[in-house]
């Protein structure tokens, strides 16, 4: 009884102070922890559980079920609602051309009752879709692939030989190519529109990308095989007409022009180029970001990105960052001071919410918070979605760095998002029966 008693205590001393503090942990509640309504941008979360979970759920801000849908596929690797309530949904193919970390080989639109409107699939012996996808203005999509390049074909695009493992094994599968990433932009037939291809981009130059960049050992043999750049982040920025691209093994974004298919810009790691001291085991060099995901463009020539921080040398920590393009540097940064309290280990994403403040997705604990312009949190909620299971409280996960109710990105719409319009939303089921927390913190200031 005292140890409860003294958890709930330092719980809630944890929750209620500190102003760039969020709520993570190894174990402990799910749901809603904190919501200061006064503060918040309010509205509704929308997020896909990665592990054994095929529906998508959208929340009220005190975690209450107000709609959800289900696929028959787990999510690959999130959903996202469209200005026509309908949602774009990747999706994991139980037959995978490739089982690579971020696949899945479909991507869905389904309308609010369910039903499948449009899909559009991307699963072959030489390519595959992974990770990220994003709905243009005229209607077409925009999705990330892989393509399958062999060894031999690496060496002669410059490969130095001696960086190739003899083998990589991942996810049970062994790899003797290259999957090398690439962007499809596809209609509502699945005519292909546009093509980009990092293959046709490979060199040593500011506007290429260098085959043999290679990062430092400890990050793993994938670093240096199979999986070579790793792009996670597709988004078109229609004011710029540019396509915005993010690698997490080289740690950098990249604006490419969507006319030309040039590099027009970059940042994060001036190493991959040759332009800085490149990281050590014991310094972070001139990187700036480390396995980041989740870019994204918040106007005015500036970008969010979550800086995962997973292998940063001078420490593992998890950050928000907001870089101004015409000055490339750091305008605004959160990191709380107690590093361990906000760290994904991989993926995450941030959304810039119209009232200036930042939702955060901290995937691998299924950690979602909304944090101010000055760096206080405001609303913090732990999902209770552990595959099939609901818990009231989070334990240790099945594989190292993660647990199980991990969620790759979520996205928070306001209650006038155009696509909620003339929705029912009145329907507020509780997803659990676990202890309301949140209700201590509403008034807070």
């Amino acid at each position: 009884m005292k140890k409860i008693y003294w958890f709930i205590i330092s719980f809630i001393i944890a929750v209620s102070s500190g102003s760039v503090f969020s709520y993570e942990a190894i174990v402990g509640p799910t749901g809603v922890l904190k919501y200061v309504s006064e503060r918040s941008y309010g509205g509704y979360t929308l997020f896909a559980p990665m592990m054994n979970s095929k529906t998508t759920y959208l929340i009220d801000m005190e975690g209450s079920l107000v709609h959800k849908w289900e696929s028959e596929y787990t999510p690959g690797s999130y959903a996202m609602l469209l200005p026509n309530g309908n949602l774009l949904r990747g999706g994991v193919m139980e037959k995978r051309a490739a089982a690579i970390g971020g696949a899945g080989g479909i991507v869905q639109e389904i309308d609010w009752d369910g039903r499948v409107v449009w899909e559009y699939k991307m699963n072959s012996a030489r390519e595959i879709q992974h990770h990220c996808f994003d709905r243009m203005p005229n209607g077409n999509t925009l999705i990330l692939g892989w393509e399958a390049k062999s060894i031999d074909e690496a060496i002669a695009k410059g490969r130095d030989p001696k960086t190739i493992p003899l083998e990589v094994h991942d996810m049970g599968q062994y790899h003797n190519e290259f999957w090398m990433d690439f962007v499809r932009e596809v209609d509502k037939n699945g005519k292909i529109i546009w093509e980009w291809h990092v293959w046709d981009h490979i060199g040593t130059g500011p506007h290429q990308l260098d085959i043999n960049y290679v990062l430092p050992e400890k990050l793993g043999p994938n670093y240096a095989g199979f999986d070579w750049s790793h792009f996670n982040v597709v988004e078109y920025i229609p004011e710029m007409d540019m396509v915005l691209l993010n690698s997490r093994n080289l740690s950098e974004f990249y604006l490419v022009d969507h006319k030309t298919g040039r590099i027009v810009y970059r940042w994060g790691n001036p190493s991959a180029y040759g332009q800085g001291k490149k990281p050590s085991w014991y310094d972070n060099g001139d990187q700036k970001v480390f396995g980041s995901h989740g870019v994204s463009y918040i106007g005015k020539d500036r970008f969010m990105i979550f800086d995962n921080g997973s292998e940063r040398a001078e420490g593992n920590r998890s950050a928000i960052v907001i870089v101004d393009r015409k000055t490339n540097q750091v305008v605004w940064e959160y990191h709380p001071i107690t590093s361990q309290s906000f760290y994904s280990f991989r993926q995450g994403y941030v959304q810039m919410l119209p009232n200036g403040n930042i939702h955060v997705t901290s995937t691998n604990s299924g950690h979602l918070f909304e944090v101010t312009e000055d760096k206080k949190v405001v609303w913090d909620y732990v999902s209770p979605v552990f595959g099939k299971e609901l818990k009231c409280y989070a334990e240790d996960g099945d594989m190292p760095n993660m647990m199980n109710n991990m969620i790759h990105r979520s996205y928070r719409y306001g209650a006038d998002f155009p696509g909620l319009k003339n929705r029912d939303l009145s329907k507020k089921i509780p997803l659990t029966e676990c202890p309301e927390f949140y209700r201590i913190y509403k008034t807070d200031k």
